[in-house]
């Protein structure tokens, strides 16, 4: 790790109250701070009308009373120009998270996920799938199983009997495993019915879990199931150390997010249904982790 890195080293962490984007920043935030000291600060923007205006004059007053930051990172289109606009009135190193809408050599690094096709240049990163908080804690438990279920979706073509088939045939694979199953925002409202019968599996609704709830399913469990559409879910559950099986929905075609999950399944990352056995023991994915460290020593060399 270079010499050259302050200590502490000051984010500012840019946050548009969606749990998905935030998720990722304080993935990666949480990723530098394992490997060094940091002071970081949180702050809420949000898509307004003198956005353009506070980026070309260098205007970001939330952050007038912060110390300078080193680093500042942000994910969600309405980011971006405040991302510009305090990268322009404090300095620091702008980080964008996701392919951004506006033009890539604005940023001085943008993390692009493989299947928004980035291009090859000095400031991107492609990464596998976007960041998340998840670790590795090492406390699987081979007898515990997770189905994790999406629903309707962009990239692939939903039916939920499909679905319900194929975790039938897991749940009749593995009888002396403890499974438990929860959904997603997406999910129809109507597909716990029929496994809420079946005593083999314990189901939560995705708006009943509290927060902390899956991150701990995923931390103790051996083997998690996902639908295809559930990409974030894949990755998550591939970082927390799982091993994890991918359930078959047909794909939309031209869809770039379901290349990515048959890329997972061609590396050998994931394993499918047609699949004997888990394919992907004793592989480490961690994206926050990798993406820390090439921050660390590119930008601070």
């Amino acid at each position: 790790m270079p010499t050259q890195i302050p200590i502490p080293l000051v984010i500012w962490r840019l946050t548009d109250g969606k749990p998905g984007h935030e998720k990722q920043t304080q993935g990666l935030a949480d990723a530098i701070g394992r490997l060094t000291s940091i002071q970081r600060h949180d702050i809420r923007v949000a898509k307004g009308a003198g956005d353009i205006l506070n980026a070309l004059l260098g205007r970001f007053p939330q952050g007038e009373s912060l110390p300078t930051p080193h680093l500042i990172l942000a994910a969600g289109h309405a980011t971006h120009l405040p991302l510009l606009a305090a990268r322009r009135a404090r300095g620091g190193k702008s980080v964008v998270l996701m392919k951004p809408s506006l033009p890539l050599g604005w940023f001085d690094l943008c993390l692009i996920p493989e299947h928004d096709a980035p291009p090859v240049r000095e400031n991107v990163i492609a990464t596998r799938g976007v960041l998340n908080t998840l670790t590795d804690g090492k406390a699987h438990d081979p007898a515990r199983g997770l189905f994790l279920i999406g629903g309707p979706s962009p990239h692939f073509v939903w039916d939920g009997n499909t679905v319900l088939e194929q975790i039938r045939r897991v749940l009749d694979a593995h009888p002396d495993m403890h499974w438990t199953l929860t959904t997603s925002r997406r999910t129809p409202t109507d597909f716990l019915a029929p496994l809420r019968r079946d005593a083999r599996v314990e189901c939560f609704a995705a708006n009943a879990t509290p927060p902390g709830w899956l991150e701990a399913q995923l931390a103790r469990s051996g083997e998690a199931w996902c639908t295809p559409d559930s990409v974030s879910m894949v990755y998550e559950a591939l970082t927390a150390g799982c091993q994890v099986g991918v359930l078959d929905l047909p794909a939309v075609a031209g869809s770039r997010v379901a290349a990515g999950v048959a890329r997972l399944v061609g590396d050998g990352l994931v394993f499918t249904s047609q699949q004997k056995q888990s394919s992907n023991a004793g592989i480490h994915l961690n994206e926050s982790d990798r993406c820390a460290r090439l921050i660390l020593e590119s930008r601070f060399p």
